[in-house]
């Protein structure tokens, strides 16, 4: 059979997927594995990306005021009140990144972009979805992805409707934009019957079936490197097999809306949408749908929604001695510190079943692969909540000049009770936070 009739046979669609397969140079001439769950209370997870770097002046602490005793910074007084229960940690890097225009594409994940040899273009795992695999099991979503409507300029990765995680081939994987849309997903009951529900997941299944009987007669006729590109295929198919099983585990299971939360506007954009996105974030927790989310937050119309005419891509690059630049950078970093404020008010708010609040048991990262002015070292790192970091005093944390930001994602990870060794480029856990 040759290539051509073999590549129409792999674009098989159904009305939820569409599986195609990789192209294949040398072309031309199961049961998903179990995962165990980590012991112990539920922990969760919210990584928050805006993309775009921070003011150097008004967001990072003074160097000679480590540990409890630091002045918060202009660009972060909003979250004076909750000081105690935040962590800013300074020189953190990935070593890997060389392109300030994909400031949040290697956030989560730490890798090398040229690490394979032949190609432009590489990713591996986020450290959310690492995470996901062990706390996600007993929710109905195993983790969420959100992204902001209309994410123009650079900074925002491989663009619109893309999130900050990447799965285990190093795939990005889509997030859901609209407020409204999340509203849906996570809290709405299907209107079809449980019959019609199961049937769709028979026939997604289905295609799943046919697509991995096609592969397994592909292997013996191709090469090394199209061998590996096939597995990363296979790997793609296993996660949908995986995500198919816990669909239907959830099925006849009413979704669980919680009290006073209401159907978000369509129209909402800017800092109106991401505080929305921090509500649904709540609600999310509230009901215990998912343990696990991230958020690549709007970027031009989170600027315009605050009075700022300046472009994301523009602002980035701003000029510290000049003060309209500076001044408007600190604006923006003021609104973002502001909404955050809101969201950990509201965390600590809501309290459990135990006693403690969402907040305890949450850990909420807020920062950006990109420092100010598309500098890639000293990636602005904000850690806040209890839920795998010990503060033990130790607010503000300047660890040496190079330390991998990698080794604040395993801290995180370790601390959240996830059972792995290392992550990305890590040389360790922080020192005192875990």
């Amino acid at each position: 059979m040759n290539y051509s009739q073999y590549n129409r046979r792999q674009f098989i669609a159904s009305s939820m997927a569409m599986i195609p397969l990789p192209f294949m140079q040398s072309l031309m001439a199961g049961p998903a594995s179990k995962i165990l769950q980590a012991p112990g209370e539920a922990k969760r997870m919210v990584f928050l990306g805006m993309g775009f770097g921070v003011t150097k002046s008004a967001w990072f602490p003074k160097l000679s005021e480590k540990g409890a005793g630091y002045e918060l910074p202009d660009g972060l007084a909003p979250l004076a009140r909750h000081k105690d229960g935040l962590s800013i940690i300074q020189n953190l890097t990935h070593q890997f990144s060389r392109n300030g225009h994909s400031g949040s594409t290697f956030w989560l994940t730490g890798a090398n972009q040229y690490a394979v040899s032949g190609k432009s273009f590489h990713n591996t795992i986020s450290v959310d979805q690492v995470a996901a695999e062990q706390l996600g099991l007993k929710t109905r979503f195993a983790s969420m992805q959100f992204s902001g409507k209309k994410l123009e300029g650079a900074g925002s990765g491989h663009g619109k409707g893309l999130s900050l995680s990447w799965d285990r081939a190093g795939k990005p994987m889509t997030a859901i934009e609209n407020p409204n849309d999340v509203f849906h997903r996570m809290f709405s009951n299907p209107k079809v019957s449980i019959e019609q529900q199961k049937a769709e997941l028979e026939k997604r299944r289905s295609v799943l079936d046919t697509v991995f009987k096609d592969v397994k007669s592909l292997r013996h006729k191709l090469n090394h490197d199209d061998r590996d590109k096939l597995e990363e295929y296979v790997q793609s198919l296993r996660d949908i097999e995986i995500r198919i099983a816990k669909e239907e585990s959830w099925i006849g299971v009413p979704k669980k809306l919680p009290e006073n939360l209401k159907e978000p506007s369509l129209s909402l954009e800017g800092k109106e949408e991401v505080r929305i996105m921090y509500d649904l974030m709540v609600a999310a927790m509230q009901v215990d749908a998912t343990r696990v989310m991230t958020y690549r937050m709007p970027a031009d119309t989170f600027l315009q929604s605050v009075g700022i005419g300046a472009s994301s891509h523009g602002l980035s690059h701003y000029r510290e001695h000049m003060d309209k630049e500076r001044i408007m950078s600190t604006k923006r970093d003021l609104a973002h510190a502001e909404l955050l404020a809101e969201f950990f008010d509201k965390l600590k708010a809501s309290k459990e079943a135990n006693g403690k609040s969402l907040f305890d048991s949450s850990t909420i990262t807020f920062g950006s692969n990109l420092s100010s002015g598309h500098n890639l070292d000293n990636c602005p790192s904000l850690v806040a909540g209890g839920g795998a970091l010990k503060m033990q005093g130790q607010n503000y944390i300047a660890k040496e000049a190079g330390t991998p930001l990698c080794n604040l994602w395993l801290s995180i990870l370790q601390g959240s009770g996830v059972n792995v060794d290392h992550f990305g480029d890590s040389s360790g856990v922080l020192p005192g936070l875990v």
